[in-house]
């Protein structure tokens, strides 16, 4: 089910719906993608999962501006959890940081537990928790450009190194990421946050998930967020790239039935498979 909602400056955002009890867990995407790449979470019925579009991608309002202010990403989740209530926060990739702008202005007091997967938690030349692989910075400038002939041939790369899944999800990936506008997908990045103070700070339940081929989010980031949020458990998946949520299902699925368990009190389901984005 596909919902929108609209932020306080009137920015709508669009929400994807699964699950009809239990607990809610919000699932944010990363740079360039959108709340499709959850579609393995949308589908457990035992508990409520919502993936919202960031601004500015899938079918969210894309306005002029507001990318590069964290207390805008902050009120965008905000927004979110007004109509979720209190949530387990899940964050792939820029995804993470998006959390972590949220913490920085509203606390954690609507926050059952955060989960960050391959996740940056800040960014900006020398922040160890926004370490870049090598894809990454292979792709960067080319993938920002406006023009097709330069930045189609740079993403169309940048997700052949996210992990080893099928070339459909691939080019499904690459899709989402063309529909998301050029000065949107580089605003993104001219962004200089430190969030060692944030990260300190949580006091709720956290899981760090990262791949240890991961070649778009540095694995030191990951173990950064893992070392600086009080007692934050660190799991890494061996021999898996930037979405161990796509190359494992299976195993993510359990991982995070477990945390739920955990945290909010929701029984772990029976393991399953699902395609993403169809």
């Amino acid at each position: 089910m596909l919902t929108s909602l609209l932020t306080a400056e009137g920015v709508r955002l669009a929400v994807r719906q699964g699950g009809t009890a239990g607990p809610a867990v919000v699932l944010v995407h990363g740079w360039a993608q959108s709340g499709e790449v959850w579609s393995h979470q949308l589908a457990d019925p035992s508990f409520r999962a919502y993936a919202p579009d960031l601004r500015g991608h899938g079918a969210s309002d894309a306005p002029e501006d507001g990318y590069g202010d964290s207390a805008v990403w902050a009120g965008d989740l905000r927004t979110v959890l007004d109509h979720t209530g209190p949530a387990v926060l899940v964050g792939w990739s820029y995804g993470g940081l998006v959390i972590a702008d949220y913490v920085r202005f509203h606390g954690t007091a609507d926050v059952l537990g955060l989960v960050l997967v391959g996740a940056i938690t800040e960014i900006g030349r020398g922040r160890p928790g926004g370490a870049t692989g090598p894809a990454m910075r292979a792709a960067l400038p080319a993938a920002l450009a406006e023009d097709p002939a330069v930045a189609v041939p740079a993403l169309a790369e940048f997700y052949e190194h996210q992990g080893r899944f099928d070339g459909p999800t691939r080019q499904w990936m690459l899709g989402t990421a063309l529909r998301v506008p050029a000065r949107v997908r580089g605003a993104l990045f001219r962004r200089d946050v430190d969030s060692a103070e944030v990260l300190r700070a949580v006091d709720k339940p956290t899981l760090v998930v990262h791949g240890t081929a991961d070649e778009v989010v540095d694995p030191a980031a990951g173990a950064h967020a893992a070392a600086t949020i009080p007692g934050a458990e660190l799991r890494t998946y061996e021999n898996t790239g930037h979405a161990p949520f796509l190359e494992h299902p299976e195993r993510f699925a359990a991982d995070l039935a477990t945390f739920m368990t955990h945290t909010a009190g929701v029984t772990a389901p029976a393991a399953r498979t699902a395609e993403v984005g169809r």
